[in-house]
């Protein structure tokens, strides 16, 4: 699989990784990824019981995780430890899906400054945009 050796860089378990399969990337500037929501993720129990909603939480998350990724794939910088999402601004939850939907995200690293990294991404479904964010990665 392509880019296998990059998303091993995230340190979410599997129950908590939201980026399945790396479609592209320009590394330590832009990315793109896939993730199929199966509906056996254990929180859309009860997001909703009777019609299950993707939390647009969870996209700003998936966001955030390929953002993590690509600032780590950079060459002509060294790998932050502990990258962590440390602040979201202009986030906008534009839609919402369900299970059987093949999510796409993508993410354009827009800044760095040190330990700081700027990221601004969406994710879409079926060409409309869903979510769409700049957040903040930060790491020792």
């Amino acid at each position: 699989m392509p880019y296998n050796q990059e998303l091993r860089s995230l340190p979410h378990g599997p129950e908590f990784r939201f980026v399945e399969q790396m479609t592209a990337l320009i590394p330590g500037v832009s990315g793109s990824a896939t993730y199929l929501i199966s509906g056996e993720e254990p929180f859309l129990k009860g997001h909703f019981p009777e019609n299950p909603l993707w939390p647009g939480v969870i996209m700003i998350e998936a966001i955030a995780q390929l953002g993590g990724v690509i600032a780590q794939s950079d060459p002509a910088h060294e790998k932050l430890a502990d990258l962590r999402l440390t602040s979201v601004k202009n986030a906008k939850i534009l839609g919402t899906t369900s299970p059987g939907t093949l999510l796409t995200i993508e993410a354009t690293v827009e800044g760095r400054m040190r330990n700081l990294i700027q990221i601004r991404g969406t994710v879409s479904a079926a060409e409309s945009v869903l979510a769409q964010a700049t957040i903040m990665l930060s790491g020792g």
